[in-house]
């Protein structure tokens, strides 16, 4: 089984590490943070209750993909696994979570707002959200899997106008990481030379998957085989959780019940 484009970077994939290293950033900010009930949306193939696991929480873990869901079941059977689409949370009464974590999600989902309701609504009072979402402005090109890519402020609005308390941080990088995206920029560069008629912002998303999807493995390839030392040696500590929004990587953002 293989769920992995390069929207869903792999461990597995050795041009993905730099992705993979960075979505394991705010799990491990979060181990000392989640207690009680646990609920991740979007647990993907388990880098949460891989990471979260030992920290004696009662984790929930809910994800659209049945295949991902019914394998971590298996290897995870002390943990709730539900394969579901979201929003709305079927099934879950509220104010029943102590903490919510949710790792490059809201930018999927069509209805952010609700969404965020959902997860006020299943938090107990005081209880709290971490969410990560690419910032937009260190992005370098659409992605057609996004449905919206947000300013630090844009989210603050949206998640301000739900829960009581809103932190804004980010996820940033050391000189290793920005190196990195640094090279990775200039490469883009040059790719979107060839779209004179700015097409990636023209065409509808469905038809911009597959064309990005080849050409965003066709340049991390490239980028590994040019700096193969740089892209192998970044793990998840060379990720930085900053007070600079702005100019994070991405947004991570607090939310209190």
């Amino acid at each position: 089984m293989s769920v992995y484009t390069t929207e869903i970077a792999s461990d597995k994939i050795a041009s993905d590490n730099p992705i993979h290293q960075r979505l394991l950033r705010p799990y491990h900010a979060c181990h000392d943070l989640v207690h009680g009930r646990v609920l991740e949306i979007g647990c993907g193939e388990g880098r949460g209750v891989e990471i979260l696991g030992d920290t004696g929480i009662q984790y929930t873990g809910v994800d659209k993909i049945e295949e991902v869901i019914s394998a971590l079941a298996i290897e995870y059977p002390i943990f709730d696994f539900i394969a579901m689409n979201i929003p709305p949370l079927e099934g879950f009464e509220n104010d029943i979570f102590d903490v919510v974590i949710s790792f490059q999600v809201i930018e999927h989902i069509k209805n952010d707002r609700r969404y965020l309701e959902e997860i006020r609504r299943v938090l107990k009072p005081g209880g709290k959200a971490y969410i990560t979402t690419p910032n937009i402005n260190m992005t370098l090109s659409r992605n057609p899997w996004h449905v919206r890519e947000y300013t630090p402020e844009e989210l603050r609005e949206i998640a301000g106008s739900i829960f009581r308390k809103v932190e804004m941080r980010g996820i940033a990088g050391n000189e290793k990481v920005m190196a990195y995206y640094e090279q990775n920029k200039r490469s883009v560069e040059r790719l979107m030379k060839w779209d004179v008629l700015d097409l990636q912002h023209r065409l509808p998303a469905g038809l911009l998957k597959l064309p990005y999807e080849i050409l965003n493995r066709f340049n991390r390839n490239k980028l590994k085989a040019g700096n193969d030392a740089l892209v192998d040696d970044i793990v998840y500590s060379d990720y930085l959780v900053s007070d600079d929004p702005e100019h994070a990587l991405d947004l991570f953002c607090i939310l209190e019940a």
